[in-house]
Order: structure tokens, then C-alpha cells, then sequence
């Protein structure tokens, strides 16, 4: 993990030295950078000491806590909250004079022309110029920054080390953007199942058609337009959507993708789909530091400090997350209850055991989990009774397949030591639900990772109508609400970009994405904000009514993490 770590810490580097702007004396440009991107990032000097300022006029802080990213961004590029706006910080900006409405004409000595009424904000900055804008809160020719903006008590080396470091953010448009084009790519393996594959490539596909099919007036504007040098008109791209298909065994799939991204630079990776679990696309994309954008696996990777994958969900671990969570709401159940876990080794049903003993392991109450493995064919009722027996009266947590339970109903038979609950997962009984004994169901309760079916229906039946206009089948519900989705999000993004075509740039908008309703068909609610990688933050508990076709029966709200 260090080495990755290292070798990632060494791309963005690189992509950062792009710029030619010389490191202060001592400094090789890699350690300048390196120096420059944790004071930028963490509030943190060269020294390890934190960086102080003052805000408000004489209110101390901690730069630890409140850093310069926390409100100009990862990318540099600003934003705003409230009546607070954060003004762009990368050199591009910073290095051209701020203007309000039309751009200043200039002679060639770099004037304003004396008969030109200049609507210049200020002048560009210069390194002295910023560096009192940094200390005090003065800006160039003679404005005071906001209080709430940070003044820093910064000693020559160190406030040259920040200022090389902003003249290398966001210095240059990232790989996959041309003039006319945003090049984007996704992502199948071999040994995806056709039809699943099949739907993801058609709902992208036709998200894609529908953008280009705006382009011919989106370029006339741009051409010879009233407003033609606007930047919404000049942000105006044609999208190119291409397949990286990966072959063969896992351990040449970086390679592969190398070649990829060599050949046919993207922007960033749409959606996407491997047999699997998604850890060597996760790590190319950390590596790279190429955006990947909500694939579609249940096998995502949880990590506390990666940046560069957004994913759904947590997937299989966020249903065993949610049993852990649930546990204590359990009625008439005492706190000190075994929990017994029931997996084959190996299996999805392995990552939703370690999922669940995880969490608890954080939020406590029960014991530690029994895990009990399980190998062969399906149990038998004696199998079954076996278990309670050497368990009585635990609660029971089933990671296996519908195939798995048919015999399961013999728990509900013993005269003693039934289990007092039995969890199960809806992702690995692939919503058989009829593989359920019904004399089971009055304690048995079902992870269920996706919006109830009846509270969705409204919502389906939009992307239902979005198809049909298309003439995409519906018959991959959940992978073609999950690309129809991603879509809608893609548009909103990169109407907020403008021309600010930087990986890191589009991640901050995805950070800061408002919470979805309309465009979600299979989740009740999808929200990112800083650092937070994963949309669905939640899962329910539900339980089954009688017969074949049995409803499903809410036990909890959305359990949030």
C-alpha cells in the first residue's frame, strides 16, 4: 500500500509540474510541489507545524482544519457559499487581471488604452502582490479581501513554497478535452454477463447521442453567435465514448488499461463493468488520477482516503454494514445474543460476514461474531439443525443463495434453541424471495440496498418512458437506472464547468452535487459532499408477507452510515 501510495503521490507531481515556474532555491521541483500541495491541502508548513492565521480581523485558527482547499477547492478553481464566494486560486487565474463583463483590450506593452473605460477588478497578481493578499487580506491595486478570509502568518520560504505551488494547480486542460471534443471511456471485462453489458452500453450510448445532437447550434453559437465569447458558448464539446475491454486474466489488466489510456486519452471513465471486484480499475484510476465515475459493481473498494472513484454504493458491504446497525433495534432481544455467520469461503457472501463483523466491532453491544464457514452442497435440514444447536437461541446471519435455504425451514421445527432472528441478504438471494421458507419469515429479516419497489414505481416508470423514446428495452432495471442516472449528473457537471477542464475540477462538482430526486429510479436518495465517495448511504431492512409473490415489509428507515 505505501509503494501505491508513493506512486500516486508521484503522478500528481508530475501532472503538476507541468508549468515551468522555477522552485524557491534548495528545492527540486517534485519536493517544492510536494511541500507546496500539503500546505495547500492540509494546513500543514514545510516544518510539520500547522499553518496559523487570523480571520475576522483577530480570531486565531488552525489551518489543520480550515486549509485552503476547504474553500478554494482540491482544483483550486473556487466556489461559493452562501454570499461567500471563494475566487479561483490556480495561476491561470490568478496570473490575468479580473475583469467585470467583456475582456480589457490592451496594447502591445500589456496598457489599457487611455480612451477605453476599463472595467478591470484588479490587476494580474505578481508574486509580491499575492504574497500580501496571502498575509494580509490585500488585494491589488488597493482592495481588502473578504474577514473570513484567512490572513496567513507565513515566514519567505514557506510563502514562496505556496505561491510555486498555485502557479502548477490546475495549470493545464487535462488529457481527453480538444477543442471540439471531451473524450470519456468505459470500462468491461470478459466474463460480464452479455445482456448487463448490453444495457449499460446502450443507456451511456444513448446519453451520449442526445448531448451531440445539440452540437450543430452549440457551434454556430461558439462561431459567429451574439455572445460568442462567452464561456458557456465556449465550453460547448462534442462527447466521444470509448470501450476499453479488458481480456484475459486480472493481473495483465493494468497493462491493458495503460495502452488504453495511452491510445485513447479520456477525460474520465463512465459507469463500467468487471467480473469481479473493481480494485485494478480503482487503483489505475488513483494512479492516474483519472476520474471513474459510478460503475456498476457491488465489489467496490472502501477506502478512507482515495479520491479519485465514485462509486454507488458500498455494495455487498453495506448490506452487512446494515445488519451490524440494525442489531440493536432487534425487539425482546438482549444485548449479550451470539451472533453466528454463515458463509462460504471465498464467496460475496465472505465480504458481507467481514462487512458485518467490521462494524460491529465499532459500535459494540453484541459479542464478537461466530464465523461459521461452509463448503459442499446446499445444507440439509440436519445441517440446519446442527447449527442451532450448537448456537441456541443465536441470531443467525444467512450469507448464502436462495439454493442454499430450501431447507432452512427445519429451524422453525426445533422444539429448542431456535434462533431468534435470521438475517439474510436480498443482493445474494437475487430477490428469489420465495427461497425463503415462509415459516420462517415472521423472524427472518432481508438487507434490501435499493429503493421499495412500491415507493419507486412513479420513478421507474420515467425511465421506463425515457427508453421506449429510445428503443432500448427495459430489461435490465437496475443497470439502466444506474446509467440513466449518471448521465442526468453528467450534464448538470459540465454545465458548471464552463471551460475549467480539470480532472480534479470535476470532482469538486461532483463533490458538491446538490441531492438527486428526479433522475433517481433505484435508490430513495443519492447525495456526495466533501471527500465522500460513495452516493447511497444507506439500506433497508425489510421483511417478506406470505405466499409466492410475497411484499416486502419495511422494519426500518433508510439506515444511514
Amino acid at each position: 500500500m505505501k509503494k501505491l501510495l508513493t506512486a500516486s503521490l508521484g503522478l500528481c507531481l508530475m501532472a503538476l509540474a507541468v508549468r515551468a515556474a522555477e522552485p524557491p532555491p534548495g528545492l527540486d521541483r517534485a519536493e517544492a510541489l510536494r511541500l507546496g500541495m500539503r500546505m495547500y491541502r492540509q494546513g500543514i508548513l514545510p516544518s510539520g507545524e500547522p499553518m496559523m492565521a487570523v480571520v475576522q480581523g483577530d480570531i486565531p485558527v488552525d489551518s489543520r482544519t480550515f486549509s485552503c482547499q476547504s474553500c478554494h477547492l482540491r482544483s483550486g478553481v473556487g466556489a461559493s457559499e452562501g454570499t461567500v464566494v471563494a475566487l479561483p486560486v490556480n495561476w491561470g487565474y490568478l496570473s490575468k487581471p479580473l475583469a467585470r463583463g467583456t475582456p480589457i483590450p490592451r496594447t502591445p506593452e500589456g496598457q489599457v488604452p487611455p480612451n477605453f473605460r476599463s472595467t478591470e477588478l484588479r490587476p494580474a497578481y505578481v508574486d509580491e502582490t499575492l504574497a500580501e493578499a496571502i498575509r494580509l487580506g490585500l488585494a491589488p491595486p488597493d482592495r481588502q479581501l473578504l474577514p473570513v478570509m484567512p490572513r496567513y502568518t507565513l515566514a519567505d520560504r514557506d510563502m514562496a513554497i505556496l505561491i510555486h505551488y498555485l502557479k502548477n494547480l490546475s495549470a493545464e486542460t487535462a488529457p481527453g478535452v480538444t477543442d471540439q471534443e471531451i473524450h470519456f471511456a468505459t470500462v468491461v471485462s470478459d466474463g460480464v454477463p452479455a445482456a448487463d453489458r448490453d444495457a449499460m452500453l446502450a443507456v451511456l450510448e444513448a446519453h451520449i447521442r442526445d448531448h451531440n445532437a445539440q452540437s450543430r447550434w452549440q457551434e454556430q453559437r461558439a462561431a459567429k453567435g451574439p455572445f460568442f465569447d462567452e464561456e458557456m458558448n465556449l465550453s460547448w464539446r462534442r462527447w466521444i465514448l470509448h470501450r476499453w475491454e479488458l481480456k484475459g486474466d486480472r493481473s495483465t489488466w493494468p497493462a491493458q488499461l495503460e495502452e488504453y489510456s495511452r491510445k485513447d486519452p479520456a477525460f474520465v471513465l463512465l459507469g463500467g463493468m468487471v467480473e469481479g471486484d473493481w480494485e485494478p480499475v480503482h487503483r489505475f484510476c488513483e494512479d492516474h488520477q483519472i476520474p471513474c465515475i459510478l460503475p456498476c459493481t457491488d465489489r467496490p473498494v472502501v477506502s478512507g482516503g482515495d479520491w479519485y472513484t465514485l462509486y454507488f454504493s458500498k455494495g455487498l458491504a453495506q448490506e452487512g454494514e446494515t445488519v451490524a446497525r440494525y442489531l440493536p433495534q432487534l425487539p425482546d432481544i438482549p444485548p449479550g445474543t451470539p451472533v453466528v455467520q454463515v458463509y462460504r469461503p471465498g464467496s460475496d457472501g465472505q465480504r458481507l460476514a467481514e462487512a458485518t463483523a467490521d462494524a460491529r466491532r465499532r459500535i459494540g453491544r453484541f459479542p464478537e461474531p461466530v464465523m461459521v464457514e461452509y463448503t459442499g452442497i446446499p445444507p440439509t435440514a440436519g445441517m440446519w439443525a446442527d447449527i442451532a444447536r450448537d448456537h441456541p437461541g443465536a441470531i443467525l446471519v444467512v450469507w448464502l443463495g436462495p439454493a442454499d435455504l430450501v431447507e432452512a425451514g427445519a429451524l422453525s421445527q426445533l422444539t429448542a434453541g431456535q434462533p431468534r432472528a435470521i438475517f439474510v441478504s436480498a443482493s445474494l438471494l437475487q430477490e428469489n424471495w420465495q427461497s425463503v421458507p415462509e415459516s420462517l419469515r415472521g423472524r427472518a429479516y432481508i438487507t434490501y440496498a435499493y429503493g421499495l419497489p412500491d415507493e419507486m414505481k412513479a420513478k421507474q416508470n420515467a425511465l421506463r418512458q425515457w427508453l421506449r423514446i429510445r428503443n432500448i428495452p427495459f430489461d435490465r432495471p437496475v443497470v439502466q437506472a444506474k446509467m440513466y442516472f449518471l448521465g442526468w449528473m453528467l450534464s448538470e457537471v459540465f454545465m458548471r464547468m464552463r471551460r475549467n477542464f480539470y480532472r480534479d475540477y470535476f470532482l469538486d462538482l461532483m463533490d458538491m452535487m446538490r441531492d438527486q430526486f428526479f433522475t433517481i429510479t433505484l435508490y430513495p436518495r443519492l447525495s456526495f459532499g466533501p471527500g465522500q465517495r460513495f452516493a447511497a448511504k444507506g439500506c433497508y431492512v425489510v421483511q417478506l408477507g406470505p405466499g409466492p409473490q410475497p411484499p416486502l415489509i419495511r422494519k426500518s428507515d433508510w439506515v444511514n452510515y
